[in-house]
């Protein structure tokens, strides 16, 4: 029986080389490593990260490079040597590059791009053209097309000769003489036919594509909904311009989930990792909604004070102004979160906005009645316990309390669901209509139904 090798720590040999300085060595150890162990190194010593990608034959470096955040990619390119950079850059895939420098200063941008080669050049300005955040910015021109007359033998001889520098060959594009898009076909079928087979004998017309001024979420949607590995990309006269890979709209759902759960939270899109991000940068884009929310509280005041002689009337009704604010709160912020995922996610569309609004419905009254039995039964319990509490008219108040909460919590569930279909509407983004947003507006809202439903109750006894 023989016994297992240990294999030893990639980092304590990383370490070993590094100290050695030679930098045969320590290039022939990166190259026989994985991308994600070589990203690994980089984030465990950041000091060395230029030397680690500058150490790497230049397709292996480009692969690390991509996967990495932007602030260690900015870090690298400003570390390595001006040839160097230049090489990367050329070997980075379109799509990739023109990410990375959408990032960038619009005068660092001018001078890398100087590094280009020509045609990689013209690539560049073309995708950084496109708006931001659509699939042009993400689209890569690097892909195989053939013609619907050509056999499956030419097919082949097309894949040999460009494959190699193509994003994927996992799915071939059928195009005119224009240049349109006729179709596309999985290597798969094209395997499976015989050499002499024409493409136009095996083409489906089951192609789906996405429109290069398409916002990227809505090619992410279209994406899970087909189940594609690549999508092709064209203009409006169904010109093929370029092809999007699933790896691509992996990083986009990343990118917008976190924007997204940040936005929910109250605050811009940091768009940086949070410990890279300058402080002053960091209080710029939290303060902007801190002042819009604290202005929005005020109105609260405003509200307190416009019922101020009914509260100087029955104070006991003050005792309860927290729990009604914050119920409404709450079940606003539950609904708001709710539909925001739904709609990214791809489950909630616009034209669902009624059968929303009746689910909502139902669910506030629901839930809102269950909080106004708990506040009413509250309201019994301590007047069993202190009688001089609520006095007298301790049933009315109680009644006011629950009403009070059935309504407000309503209000909170219809506001919060409606709010961000209203604002997608607009063309606005969703999130914007965050947790501590649909709180603070159904606050004010909250106090008006409160005291109103007091009114009802209570005038001519307390008010």
């Amino acid at each position: 029986m023989s016994l297992e090798m240990e294999q030893p720590d990639i980092k304590e040999v990383f370490e070993q080389l590094i100290a050695t300085e030679d930098k045969l060595a320590i290039q022939e150890f990166l190259n026989d490593q994985n991308i994600s162990d070589v990203a690994e190194l980089i984030n465990e010593y950041p000091e060395y990260e230029s030397q680690i990608v500058a150490n790497m034959a230049i397709n292996r470096a480009a692969s690390v490079f991509k996967i990495l955040d932007i602030s260690q990619q900015k870090d690298i390119v400003k570390e390595l040597p001006t040839a160097k950079t230049a090489e990367l850059l050329n070997e980075l895939p379109a799509d990739d590059r023109t990410d990375f420098l959408e990032e960038l200063p619009k005068a660092v941008i001018r001078d890398l791009i100087k590094l280009l080669d020509p045609e990689e050049r013209k690539i560049t300005l073309s995708l950084l053209g496109y708006p931001e955040d659509s699939v042009g910015r993400l689209m890569t021109p690097d892909y195989v097309y053939v013609f619907a007359h050509n056999t499956v033998a030419d097919v082949f001889r097309t894949i040999r000769k460009y494959g190699k520098s193509s994003e994927t060959i996992d799915v071939i594009y059928i195009i005119n003489e224009q240049g349109e898009l006729l179709d596309d076909i999985r290597i798969r079928d094209v395997i499976l036919a015989t050499p002499d087979k024409l493409i136009s004998d095996i083409l489906d017309g089951r192609v789906v594509s996405l429109l290069v001024n398409d916002d990227q979420e809505h090619a992410n949607q279209i994406f899970k909904m087909n189940n594609r590995v690549a999508l092709p990309v064209v203009d409006n006269n169904n010109i093929l311009l370029g092809i999007v890979t699933i790896d691509d709209m992996l990083w986009v759902a990343n990118e917008e989930f976190s924007e997204d759960m940040q936005k929910i939270g109250g605050t811009e899109a940091l768009n940086e990792p949070y410990l890279d991000i300058p402080l002053l940068k960091l209080f710029r884009k939290r303060i902007g909604w801190l002042v819009v929310l604290f202005l929005g509280e005020m109105l609260t005041a405003t509200a307190m004070g416009y019922f101020e002689d009914e509260i100087a009337k029955a104070v006991v009704l003050a005792l309860f102004v927290p729990l009604i604010i914050s119920s409404g709160g709450n079940s606003g912020s539950q609904a708001s979160t709710l539909i925001i995922q739904a709609m990214a996610v791809g489950d909630v569309y616009l034209s669902d906005w009624w059968r929303v609004l009746k689910r909502e419905l139902l669910s506030g009254l629901l839930l809102g009645s269950v909080l106004g039995i708990i506040g009413f039964i509250r309201v019994i319990v301590w007047h069993s316990v202190a009688p001089q509490i609520y006095g007298d008219h301790w049933f009315q108040i109680g009644a006011t309390v629950g009403i009070s909460l059935m309504g407000v919590v309503l209000w909170g569930t219809l506001t919060g669901s409606m709010l961000p279909i209203a604002l997608k509407k607009l063309g606005a983004d969703p999130a914007v209509s965050s947790a501590p947003f649909v709180a603070t507006l159904v606050d004010v809202t909250g106090l008006i139904i409160y005291f109103s439903v007091a009114l009802l109750f209570l005038k001519g006894l307390l008010l």
